[in-house]
């Protein structure tokens, strides 16, 4: 699975992003659940959202919650992050990840694919 994650650039306090997570084959893109996660310099990847093979079951982190939807498109073989209201905190490279586990995880260990990433940088 070759993921192309998109959608980043500079935005000012309480902006909107919406990121972008394509996969070219829809044979093994729907068959597998996805993750974002972020990066921010000198710090672990850590997780931000989830969401399950058919799109049914999808969770956060507390940081993010309320303020950022997981969703996909099988049909457009892509998964989306929309993040609204964004703080400088959330400056980072995120990062999409595929998984073949029925329930994604939380933790970049469980996920198999990673895209490239794409930069996020909020200002204030």
């Amino acid at each position: 699975v070759q993921l192309q994650a998109s959608g980043g650039g500079l935005v000012q306090l309480g902006g909107s992003l919406r990121l972008s997570c394509a996969a070219p084959s829809r044979s093994t893109f729907s068959g597998y659940a996805k993750g974002w996660f972020r990066q921010a310099p000198g710090k672990e990847r850590e997780f931000v959202a989830a969401i399950s093979r058919r799109g049914s079951i999808t969770y956060y982190a507390d940081s993010v919650k309320g303020r950022f939807t997981i969703s996909r498109d099988n049909a457009k073989n892509t998964v989306y992050l929309q993040q609204n209201n964004l703080k400088p905190g959330d400056t980072a490279v995120y990062y999409c990840g595929a998984t073949s586990a029925v329930v994604p995880g939380r933790t970049p260990s469980g996920y198999e694919y990673w895209g490239q990433g794409t930069q996020v940088t909020v200002s204030s």
